[in-house]
């Protein structure tokens, strides 16, 4: 299979898994609405809205193949921000620290295979 295939692909399914996310947000409105309130978010249901937008529109585009470095660029910024403000492992206690942090790192992971989608061709 050729590279650019294999790229292709791998920016369809990384960009496509964000595009999903956003709309299950938007779908699950209320109850993700309140858990960001609980978690002491400023201004939850704009947050949401924003942060699900970022991720249905940018998701798409890179999924797609349209300005691929605007869109994992604007994924990642995205993916730094909910890791800094939602996935604070260091703040909190045995098992959930473990928890978290595994969430943590994963989205580590992502924001890699995002800085390389983002430099397809």
């Amino acid at each position: 299979m050729p590279v650019q295939t294999i790229e292709a692909f791998g920016a369809l399914l990384i960009g496509g898994v964000f595009a999903f996310a956003g709309i299950e947000h938007f779908v699950k409105f209320a109850a993700m609405r309140d858990y960001l309130a609980a978690q002491k978010f400023p201004a939850p249901a704009f947050m949401l809205a924003t942060g699900s937008t970022v991720e249905v529109a940018a998701g798409f585009m890179l999924a797609v193949g349209i300005a691929r470095p605007f869109a994992a660029g604007a994924l990642v910024i995205f993916t730094l921000a909910t890791n800094v403000m939602l996935l604070r492992f260091w703040a909190s206690e045995e098992p959930e620290r473990q928890v978290l942090r595994n969430a943590f790192l994963i989205n580590i992971a992502v924001i890699g295979g995002l800085l390389l989608a983002g430099t397809l061709d």
